[in-house]
């Protein structure tokens, strides 16, 4: 089995919750798989000025990169393409949010998340980094924004339904559900998926030499574009369902592993 091209999610897959860092087998696995000549890198939700630090601060496993949920994408550590927000869509967004308690809007301009919409007690239950590091914004601004995140303080159900009403009641946005009390924004028709598809012809890469893991529902979008998608042990039950393979959990460096064998040039996965 040929691969040229190896995307990898971030929190969740290859980086455990709770962890700053990914472990020095899986960033030793990513230069093996670049030393035999393959395209591997991070595909994430993360804005990529924070992705570095992930890896001890080594950029060169995320010189080839989706991040921001696909509205940008690396390769050769230069940006190849962005996609923005509609900030008139994000107001309608946040009238939205500003009639359910416990919800808010995050905006990245510069790398720096800003609270736009909402509480800063509630985001630290839903995200306790970003409560952390936030400034305290003013308001959507006019320029495009380049990354946004909704959070609600509550269950998976709870974040669910958000994201439904979301989805219906704005037009020219799309959100997901990654996780409880989170969601990513994009543009309509806009997703993880699409930028895999994107880099796979920017690339030259035919969809059956790629092969992408991941653990949450943003992954979805990826696994229905891959021919070859892997959900780790322990990934939300859409993820798992949308998976053609399986292994096992980010907290055993099954990714890592499954990377040593592709960059092998041995097949790891079977059904």
């Amino acid at each position: 089995m040929a691969v040229k091209l190896i995307l990898s999610d971030i929190d969740g897959t290859i980086l455990p919750y709770g962890q700053t860092q990914v472990s020095a087998r899986t960033v030793a696995a990513f230069h093996a798989a670049k030393d035999a000549g393959l395209a591997v890198g991070p595909a994430s939700g993360r804005f990529y000025s924070w992705i570095p630090a992930f890896f001890g601060g080594d950029e060169e496993c995320c010189s080839t990169a989706i991040t921001a949920n696909g509205l940008q994408v690396y390769h050769g550590g230069e940006m190849v393409l962005e996609r923005s927000l509609d900030p008139g869509a994000l107001r309608r967004a946040a009238e939205v949010l500003r009639e359910v308690p416990g919800t808010g809007l995050i905006l990245f301009m510069d790398g720096s998340p800003s609270l736009v919409q909402g509480s800063r007690d509630d985001l630290a239950v839903a995200f306790p980094r970003y409560a952390r590091e936030c400034l305290d914004g003013s308001g959507v601004p006019d320029a495009p924004v380049p990354k946004a995140n909704i959070f609600v303080k509550g269950s998976l159900e709870d974040t669910r339904a958000l994201v439904e009403r979301l989805n219906a009641e704005v037009d020219g946005l799309d959100f997901d559900v990654p996780q409880a009390m989170f969601s990513n924004v994009m543009p309509a028709g806009w997703n993880k998926g699409a930028a895999f598809s994107w880099l796979c012809d920017y690339l030259g890469v035919a969809r059956d030499e790629a092969v992408v893991f991941g653990d949450a529902g943003n992954d979805v979008a990826l696994f229905e574009r891959a021919e070859h998608s892997v959900a780790v042990e322990g990934a939300m039950p859409e993820a798992t369902a949308a998976a053609r393979w399986h292994v096992g959990a980010c907290e055993d460096d099954a990714v890592a592993a499954a990377i040593e064998a592709l960059a092998a040039g041995e097949w790891p996965f079977e059904a």
